[in-house]
């Protein structure tokens, strides 16, 4: 009788974890769609989402080559291209060496359409393919005449116009209304899945999380980003990293950089509204939700919403602060006559990635409105330069056009202000960088804050 209370026990302890274990990875999930005779038994594709955040660090990487013609075949998603990151490093192994073997898929497709006031008006596609002409105008990515780092706006920049908009916009906003996209009819002809099923992978997939961060901490999510973590990001145990299911990148791996400073849990939190959400309509069995299930359903979807704007205005937080600290450090060494060529390569480095941060927040599902001037405004087109000019616009043929800067105290103040804001709008709480000590003693110093407003 022990013996078999004992066996008794241990398959329950062992279902048990198995089913917490599985609780905890998003998919795989079973075939609902009614009438389906196929031999699918995983409803899970997101396979495009994931090629287009290999095609996205791919073009990450060929900035600074500034081959313009090679930039835009990632950009569109050409044929036979080459994964040239994320790649193998060390005893990180991984898998696929051909986009083709993730998925399929372009950025340029899945763009942002609005304005983007933060860079002359001009269109999302406008705006990128602009930056990328940039980038093959000057060597290595970076322009010392402008102090523009391609390479963070470019990344920034088409990490929220690509990922962040088709997720919140268009996947979990649109295709999540009443009669789009229905759960009882595949989501195309053909397809193993149903509308619902589909349009909720496919916003997982541009969050860009590997399918079993939640059996990692949150460093282990971030060491898997940096290809340190060979162990945690083996999830099946094949020896290879699969680049579709078991790598962190763009803003999922931001999520993780700040949740491993132990004051948010911004990864854990939106994966498992993914799962929680997902089981919902699994549990549909292929019909249409029922209003409380499109509820519940819709209160999931918005904890990945403002989630994900956080984690992106967080990023705005910390490379304000980073921003404001290269000033700093610029200042000194200026009145010493010492050489700026580092500092100042750092300070546009961290600028470009506050901008590209910046025009990101802007793709999301809510207008901004004044909170986007004040910030536009704030951080200006371009970066104050050490002979205190600014790029302030763009002309019609694609040139800048340099004025007078703001004041460089008034600059800095800018930079603490923006900290402000993403703290009183945003709610951020990782702060990371955060010098808002040091924002009361500037603005003494320069008459007030409402001076330099810059609006």
């Amino acid at each position: 009788m022990k013996k078999t209370f004992i066996l008794i026990f241990t398959i329950f302890i062992s279902f048990s974890f198995v089913k917490t274990s599985l609780a905890d990875v998003y998919g795989p999930y079973p075939i609902t769609l009614q009438g389906y005779d196929g031999d699918k038994t995983n409803s899970v594709k997101y396979t495009g989402q994931m090629a287009r955040h290999a095609l996205h660090d791919s073009l990450k990487a060929l900035v600074k080559t500034g081959d313009v013609s090679k930039m835009m075949a990632y950009y569109n998603g050409e044929d036979n291209l080459e994964i040239i990151a994320p790649k193998s490093k060390d005893d990180f192994v991984v898998k696929q060496t051909m986009i083709s073997e993730i998925g399929s898929g372009n950025l340029s497709g899945k763009m942002y359409k609005g304005y983007i006031p933060g860079w002359g008006n001009l269109t999302g596609p406008e705006a990128i393919e602009h930056m990328m002409t940039k980038a093959g105008e000057v060597e290595g990515g970076f322009d010392p005449d402008t102090g523009m780092d391609y390479t963070q706006l470019i990344s920034k920049f088409a990490m929220g116009a690509v990922f962040y908009n088709q997720a919140v916009n268009n996947y979990l906003g649109k295709k999540m209304e009443i009669g789009q996209k229905p759960n009882n009819k595949p989501y195309k002809d053909g397809a193993y899945y149903t509308g619902k099923e589909h349009s909720w992978d496919e916003a997982f997939g541009y969050w860009g999380s590997a399918a079993h961060a939640l059996t990692l901490n949150a460093e282990e999510n971030y060491n898997v980003a940096k290809k340190k973590d060979m162990a945690s990001a083996d999830y099946n145990g094949d020896g290879v990293v699969d680049l579709y299911s078991e790598y962190t990148y763009a803003h999922a791996y931001y999520a993780s950089s700040y949740d491993k400073g132990g004051k948010t849990n911004y990864l854990a939190t939106i994966n498992q509204a993914f799962i929680n959400g997902r089981e919902i309509i699994r549990d549909a069995d292929g019909r249409n939700l029922s209003f409380d299930e499109r509820t519940k359903l819709l209160a999931k979807r918005d904890v990945i919403r403002d989630n994900w704007q956080k984690v992106i205005a967080e990023s705005v937080f910390k490379y304000a602060g980073s921003t404001y600290k290269d000033l700093v450090k610029l200042e000194t060494i200026m009145e010493a006559n010492g050489d700026t060529t580092e500092a100042f390569r750092t300070y546009a480095k961290h600028w470009g990635e506050l901008k590209g941060f910046a025009l990101a927040l802007q793709c999301g599902p809510d207008d901004l409105g004044e909170t986007a001037v004040k910030m536009n405004r704030m951080m200006g087109f371009g970066p104050v330069l050490l002979n205190s000019s600014q790029v302030v616009g763009v002309d019609s043929q694609g040139n800048f056009i340099k004025d007078q800067a703001q004041d460089w105290s008034e600059f800095k103040l800018h930079m603490l202000k923006i900290q402000k804001l993403m703290e009183d709008e945003f709610g951020v709480t990782a702060k990371s960088k955060d010098m808002l000590s040091d924002m009361a003693d500037l603005s003494g110093k320069i008459g007030s804050a409402d001076s330099a407003e810059n609006d």
